[in-house]
């Protein structure tokens, strides 16, 4: 046997890593369009990227984070209980403190029994506003806030560098094992061609 033969699958294993870390490259480079034998080159994040940000921002603003989900997260009775005993406070020092240093012949009259009576009054009507109040802020916000072109203008406004550091931060590990596994495939196709030819040489 050649041993030569035994370069073949090193040889395999290498091209294969080889061209699958150029292709992992080209996912981000070149930044600016390149002509090459006439053929221009241009990364595919680079080029795509205000088409990668328009499908980001209406993924978030429709499905990741919508309004419709922030207020009926907002205005949840779950939500409201766990901010009525902040109102609570706050209504019992205006009525104990701040009614009677505003209108101090008014706080002579009243007392606690009626202290709380106008409390409890007020935190039943504020228990019905409040989802009402929060529901108006919520569209006029809507209106106001345009959360998909916010999300374009975010990601179109990242520098090439800084988007090819974020997703490497997240996909550092699976780029990595592309490359593995091209020259893991180049070495066994390199084998397979000693067997091959060897095969046929018999």
């Amino acid at each position: 046997m050649s041993y030569w033969l035994l370069l073949i699958p090193v040889i395999s294993a290498f091209i294969g890593w080889f061209t699958n870390w150029i292709a992992i490259k080209m996912l981000f480079h070149p930044k600016e369009p390149k002509k090459i034998l006439g053929i221009t080159i241009h990364g595919i994040f680079p080029k795509r990227q205000q088409q990668f940000a328009e499908k980001l921002g209406k993924l978030v603003s429709q499905e990741l984070l919508s309004f419709s989900d922030i207020e009926q997260k907002i205005t949840s009775a779950d939500n409201l209980n766990k901010i009525m005993p902040v109102i609570e406070t706050h209504i019992d020092t205006f009525l104990r403190v701040k009614l009677g240093q505003a209108m101090p012949v008014i706080s002579m009259f009243i007392g606690d029994k009626t202290i709380d009576q106008l409390k409890s009054i007020f935190l039943k009507e504020l228990e019905t506003l409040f989802p009402v109040i929060m529901k108006n802020y919520m569209g006029s916000l809507q209106q106001d806030l345009d959360l998909e072109q916010i999300v374009v203008n975010k990601v179109t406004s990242f520098s090439t560098d800084k988007l090819e550091a974020i997703l490497y931060q997240i996909m550092n590990k699976e780029f990595r094992f592309v490359e593995i596994i091209g020259g893991v495939l180049g070495f066994i196709i390199g084998l397979l061609q000693v067997v091959i030819t060897l095969l046929t040489q018999s």
